[in-house]
C-alpha cells in the first residue's frame, strides 16, 4: 500500500510542477528556487529501497544512469524554455513545444531504463525516480536564473517604481 500512495505522491508533483512550468512564470533570483528539489531528494534518499542489495551493482549502474536522464532532461528543458526580460526588468520564462520534446523523451529513456531493469531482475523503487526528478528540476531551475541574470542590466538593478518619474525641484525654506 505504501508504495501505491508513494507513487501518487510523485505522480502529483510531477503533474503540478508540469502543469506551473508549462505556463508563463516570473523568474525571481532572491527566490529559494533550489528549496523543491532538495527536499525532493533527501525524502528519496531517506528510502530504504533506493538500492536493490541483491543486484548492488546493476542497481548502482541504474541509479547513475537515472540520475544522468534527469540532469539531461533538466538541461533540455532549461535550453529549451523562452527567457526574455520586460521593459520593467523582469524576467520571464515558458516552456515551448521543444521542452514537451524534451519530456517525451526523458520520459521514454526512463521507461525504456525501467525496462531494463526488469529483465535484469533489479528491483527499482520510486525513490530512485523521485531523487531523478530532484534532480532535472534543480538542474532546470539553476539554469534558468543563471539564464535570466544575462538578462538583468548590469549591476543587477532592477526598476523600482518612480523610476523615470522626474522628482520635483529641491525648495529650501527660509
Amino acid at each position: 500500500m505504501f508504495g501505491l500512495v508513494h507513487a501518487l505522491v510523485i505522480f502529483a508533483v510531477v503533474a503540478l510542477v508540469l502543469v506551473r512550468q508549462f505556463r508563463t512564470s516570473r523568474i525571481d533570483p532572491s527566490r529559494r528556487w533550489w528549496l523543491v528539489p532538495v527536499v525532493m531528494a533527501v525524502v528519496a534518499l531517506r528510502e530504504p529501497g533506493l538500492i536493490d542489495f541483491d543486484h548492488r551493482t546493476e542497481a548502482i549502474l541504474l541509479l547513475g544512469a537515472e540520475l544522468l536522464i534527469g540532469l539531461a532532461t533538466g538541461a533540455g528543458w532549461a535550453w529549451t524554455t523562452q527567457v526574455w526580460a520586460e521593459e520593467d526588468g523582469s524576467v520571464w520564462a515558458r516552456s515551448t513545444k521543444a521542452s514537451v520534446v524534451v519530456w517525451i523523451v526523458g520520459v521514454g529513456l526512463r521507461v525504456a531504463l525501467f525496462g531494463v531493469g526488469v529483465l535484469i531482475g533489479v528491483h527499482q523503487d520510486s525513490s530512485a525516480l523521485l531523487l531523478a526528478f530532484a534532480a532535472t528540476l534543480l538542474v532546470r531551475s539553476g539554469t534558468l536564473v543563471w539564464r535570466s541574470g544575462s538578462l538583468l542590466p548590469a549591476g543587477g538593478h532592477r526598476a523600482a517604481y518612480g523610476d523615470g518619474v522626474p522628482q520635483p525641484s529641491w525648495k529650501e525654506r527660509v
